[in-house]
């Protein structure tokens, strides 16, 4: 029995596009790497496009910030192989510094009219006061951008019109999955998944390694999530606000 709130999400068929647009490395696989995994096994191509460097994450501070920038950069490249996923745009922009603009959405339009998603995955828009993690700045503007940049500017010849002299006509993507938002509406049961979940999240060493509780705590979250879901007990699901774009 599902949940009168939370429902399956439809996954895509095999050869289908997704594209997910996260603020820093680690985002995604926090947020969505056990449903990453379930796609990637199904044969869809996910593209990851990771906006900031990530240079103020971490506990060691023996490490250089220019340091952090490649470790990060590395880490992330290294989660994306454990789930399936090899191509990854790094727009390096300045962890911390990320604000909603024209020039920013410009750059998301660039890269969903690249890769010609029929799913984004990005980050909530709107603040979840009970996750004030998950609600970063940085995270709060990269979603309202890249939802932006879907609509209306990715769909619009008359956007950016110069993108058309580059070759990048028009994409419309069919639907958002929102990461952490405060009222989500679909779930998918990972939990077939989850070891690649927590292998993904263990290769972002720089930012887990001194979380001797990670797995306690993401498993936490995942619970909570079946629970809503109505799932069976020893379950572990992913939430998303889906969104007809």
């Amino acid at each position: 029995m599902t949940s009168p709130v939370l429902t399956p999400l439809e996954l895509p068929k095999s050869g289908s596009k997704v594209l997910v647009i996260t603020a820093h490395p680690d985002d995604v696989d926090f947020g969505a790497a056990g449903t990453i995994a379930t796609l990637t096994k199904l044969g869809v191509e996910v593209t990851y496009c990771i906006t900031t460097d990530g240079h103020q994450g971490g506990e060691d501070a023996s490490i250089s910030r220019d340091e952090m920038r490649k470790i990060r950069r590395i880490e992330q490249s290294a989660a994306g192989q454990v789930l399936g996923v090899n191509n990854i745009f790094y727009l390096g922009k300045d962890d911390g510094s990320i604000m909603p603009s024209l020039e920013l959405r410009e750059e998301f339009v660039r890269i969903i009219r690249m890769t010609k998603p029929d799913i984004l995955i990005t980050q909530s828009p709107e603040r979840n006061w009970a996750r004030m993690p998950a609600s970063h700045p940085d995270h709060l503007a990269v979603g309202e951008v890249a939802i932006q940049a879907v609509y209306p500017d990715a769909r619009n010849q008359f956007a950016f019109p110069h993108l058309l002299k580059e070759g990048l006509e028009p994409w419309n993507v069919a639907k958002i999955w929102v990461m952490a938002h405060h009222s989500p509406t679909k779930y998918l049961d990972v939990t077939e998944n989850i070891e690649l979940k927590f292998k993904a999240l263990e290769s972002h060493k720089s930012q887990t390694e001194h979380m001797a509780d990670l797995k306690e705590r993401v498993t936490s979250w995942m619970t909570m999530a079946s629970s809503a879901a109505n799932l069976p007990e020893g379950r572990f699901a992913e939430m998303f606000f889906e969104v007809d774009a």
